[in-house]
């Protein structure tokens, strides 16, 4: 392994938008899941010479944040995260669920007086309430926009303690109360061209039959946008202004029609790079317990699951004795290292596109396809090469021809050579899942070859030699491998 560095002979100019939250509940699970296959996708483009730029768009406007910031005002006593002594995202999120509770008991109300379901849901009071609350936003309330500004303060201080925790960071971080009326010029010059109509209520319409997808509404009859109109809107802004090859969108399958709706307009719009947009689908990620559903607090936050994996991790390390050696600041980084890896690892390695089931401590396994193990055959690599040097064994880089190899070490420099094409691979077709199953092939490997030959105890010092610059490249292309998964590897265990 001669440490080339992957590259491909046209580099292009890309830019990734994932996680994109709400701003009315803190990360979860879910959001786990888009923002380790963003950052994941993100490093392995760069690492084959691509040109990335990560971009966030965060939604902080319409209905869904006006359910919370009118519980708050109803309820919330003016109350604050420190006063509460919880993150700001959490609080936030808490009177989000509260609207749901209370609007469910008045819809029960109107349910039993004979309405119906869509009628008791329109005309609750509650929800009448939340759309005042939009209507007072959007024209530009004082009041309103002071609630909102800082609640949406709160919420932006939570996700980026959790994106911290993570190690997920971002180029540039859209704000849809910024951006959410980029694209209704565009839609208006496509009705001047004929591309789209406007019909008898003053919508404004396009047919997309020809695509096989359905009519789709791009203005409302009272002109205001909807959620496309945006899309349309920050596409073409973002191509302009960054001369962009390639624009992936990190978004859950439930999107797919949407982005498919998008495609063909941009398309009607005659916009050569259309189809340089491409959505980066992902399944769903639910527990043991069944799907998550945050309107009903039946979630689990990001940082509550990142402290399980904490504890879990804390408890299998002192279990099997992994850390006692260590000092505790270096034991309390090694834990977090650990934790991470475990989670980070069980999300990568699975096809973004399919379900995943998470178990924690399935994923924190040392003897099972997960991180933790990854880490633990580095941490043994890394004590090899540590003990070659107290015991002044020199290696130069370099080793006889006549090296005398057996088979497990010819299986693992073929696995090692094969890191660049690897990547390249991964970085074709968008999987980061290629690049951890295959540092998990390199370990496997490893710890089989390790039990079945001895390394430090050799006596041919050329065999010794050829012994330990394979493990040096080893851990070179695993830390390589594991650093594009966003994983960091611990030099001890």
């Amino acid at each position: 392994f001669n440490n080339k560095p992957v590259k491909i002979d046209e580099p292009l100019k890309y830019m990734i938008e994932f996680s994109s939250p709400n701003t009315n509940k803190p990360l979860h699970l879910g959001h786990i899941r888009n923002n380790l296959i963003g950052d994941s996708l993100s490093r392995i483009l760069k690492e084959v010479g691509h040109d990335v730029t990560k971009v966030n768009l965060v939604n902080d406007r319409g209905i869904h944040i006006c359910k919370s910031m009118l519980t708050y005002k109803l309820f919330g006593k003016n109350t604050t995260p420190e006063k509460a002594n919880v993150k700001g995202d959490k609080l936030v999120g808490d009177f989000y669920v509260l609207f749901d509770q209370v609007l469910k008991e008045q819809v029960d109300i109107l349910l039993a007086e004979g309405k119906t379901k869509k009628e008791a849901e329109d005309t609750a009071p509650l929800m009448e309430q939340a759309r005042d609350l939009l209507r007072l936003w959007e024209d530009n309330d004082e009041e309103t926009r002071l609630l909102w500004k800082n609640l949406n303060d709160w919420v932006l201080a939570g996700f980026e303690d959790t994106y911290k925790k993570l190690g997920i960071e971002f180029d540039k971080t859209y704000f849809e109360s910024e951006t959410y009326l980029l694209g209704r010029e565009y839609v208006l010059q496509g009705v001047e061209k004929g591309v789209f109509q406007k019909h008898e209520d003053g919508s404004v319409r396009v047919d997309l039959s020809s695509d096989g997808l359905d009519e789709k509404v791009l203005l409302r009859s009272d002109g205001t946008s909807v959620y496309i109109t945006q899309d349309i809107g920050t596409a073409i802004d973002r191509f302009e202004n960054f001369k962009l090859d390639k624009h992936i969108y990190v978004v859950g399958n439930e999107q797919i029609y949407h982005f498919q709706v998008l495609k063909s307009i941009l398309n009607k719009l005659g916009l050569k790079w259309a189809n340089d947009i491409f959505h980066m689908s992902y399944g769903m990620v639910e527990l043991p317990e069944g799907k998550m559903k945050s309107r009903e607090g039946i979630v689990v936050d990001a940082d509550d699951l990142i402290d399980e994996m904490l504890e879990i991790a804390e408890t299998m390390s002192n279990e099997f004795g992994r850390l006692d050696d260590l000092d505790d600041d270096v034991k309390d980084a090694t834990i977090n290292k650990v934790a991470l890896a475990a989670l980070k690892y069980y999300i990568l390695k699975v096809d973004p596109k399919k379900t995943i089931t998470f178990n924690p401590k399935e994923s924190i396994d040392f003897n099972g396809h997960t991180g933790p193990f990854i880490q633990y055959s580095y941490a043994r690599i890394s004590s090899i090469l540590r003990n070659a040097q107290k015991m002044n064994i020199r290696f130069n880089g370099k080793v006889s021809g006549d090296t005398k190899t057996v088979g497990k070490e010819i299986d693992l420099l073929r696995l090692i050579v094969k890191y660049n094409d690897i990547v390249s691979e991964a970085a074709k077709v968008f999987d980061p899942g290629i690049v951890a199953n295959y540092a998990y092939e390199l370990a496997r490997e490893f710890n089989q070859y390790y039990h079945e030959h001895s390394i430090l105890k050799e006596k041919d010092p050329n065999i010794l030699h050829f012994r330990l610059l394979l493990c040096e490249c080893l851990k070179n292309v695993l830390q390589k491998s594991m650093g594009l998964l966003g994983i960091d590897m611990p030099e001890k265990m």
